[in-house]
């Protein structure tokens, strides 16, 4: 479950990234500086979430051909790394260190609501889908 964590960080980043930096140019990674510094602290992220798509990607692949991979507990780790990013972006970036927001003049209420219950649910998912892989005790 573990090799899958970095994979689902790596594609909710790119699926942020994708969409809400590059398709409707809400904001930057990095909002508290020149439109410069904003592209470039992007282009940070982009290759921290391609390294860490890689890096997960492989070990899954690893694991794939040791016949060691758990495909269950390997959805369970993408779906918490996933939610994980989302999380951390939506209470850590958006509200503790205000490094950018989701969008700009407009009431934030629905959109951190949305954001951050959308990470939740992908934890939980990613909760569920570990519990039900896990073996049962008894006989």
């Amino acid at each position: 479950m573990l090799c899958a964590i970095p994979l689902g960080i790596g594609l909710m980043a790119a699926v942020d990234e994708i969409l809400f930096h590059q398709i409707l140019q809400w904001h930057h990674f990095f909002d508290r500086a020149t439109p410069a510094i904003g592209v470039l602290s992007d282009g940070l992220l982009h290759a921290g979430e391609l390294f860490a798509t890689v890096f997960g990607a492989i070990m899954l692949i690893r694991l794939a051909r040791a016949g060691r991979l758990a495909v269950r507990q390997a959805w369970a780790g993408g779906l918490l790394g996933a939610g994980g990013f989302q999380l951390f972006d939506g209470i850590i970036s958006h509200k503790v260190l205000r490094i950018h927001q989701i969008r700009y003049d407009v009431d934030l209420l629905w959109y951190d609501l949305s954001w951050n219950g959308i990470a939740v649910l992908l934890i939980l998912a990613g909760l569920m889908v570990w519990r039900r892989g896990q073996p049962t005790g008894g006989g």
